[in-house]
């Protein structure tokens, strides 16, 4: 768990989801007269590696391959394709569905057994894929108990980031109300003035 998923509260179940689907970073707003810079966490297979041992995901000193890093970003650009759908559409779009079954195609799973614990998802490999397959049954039970509908995509075009909505009805639309709603609403505000003008 990342001081980000603590700091907007997501749980620790889905985690390691919502780090991987924001270690794209596409803001490119200003804010204060500070204009964001975007960001690329997994820069390579070094870094993807350093990612997944700081959430204890790979054993130390497992650096992925080459091949491993591409998986890892086909995986990370299918899962923010769905997590940019709404909860509802996410189930009826093949054109979504599609390409993240194939990106999780590569980090096979198996059920184990845990005595007290009951079963869980839990990857088949020892190496370094492991720690995207652990992302995957993540994934997987976050779908099987309902909170991977909360899981979903800034609808700020200038943001894009992965939150977790905590509201009680789940209709949230933006990761910070403050910040991209506010946004969102003055500018939807000054297009009105402005028809309103012009009519």
């Amino acid at each position: 768990m990342s001081k980000e998923s603590r700091k907007f509260r997501v749980p620790d179940a889905l985690a390691n989801v919502y780090d991987f689907a924001n270690t794209l970073d596409l803001r490119h707003f200003t804010h204060h007269g500070v204009q964001h810079q975007q960001a690329e966490e997994l820069d390579g297979p070094a870094g993807l590696g350093d990612w997944m041992k700081a959430r204890g995901l790979v054993e130390r000193g497992a650096v992925p391959s080459q091949k491993a890093f591409d998986q890892a970003l086909r995986l990370r650009g299918a899962l923010r394709d769905y997590l940019g759908c709404e909860p509802a559409e996410r189930r009826r779009k093949a054109a979504v569905i599609d390409p993240l079954n194939k990106a999780l195609e590569p980090f096979p799973l198996r059920v184990a057994a845990f005595g007290r614990d009951g079963m869980r998802l839990e990857p088949v490999q020892a190496d370094a894929q492991a720690g995207l397959a652990a992302i995957a049954a993540e994934l997987y039970d976050g779908a099987a108990n309902g909170t991977l509908d909360r899981l979903k995509m800034c609808a700020a075009d200038e943001c894009r980031r992965v939150f977790f909505d905590r509201s009680k009805p789940g209709t949230r639309r933006w990761c910070q109300s403050e910040l991209c709603g506010n946004r969102e609403k003055t500018r939807a505000y000054r297009e009105r003035q402005k028809r309103d003008a012009e009519a």
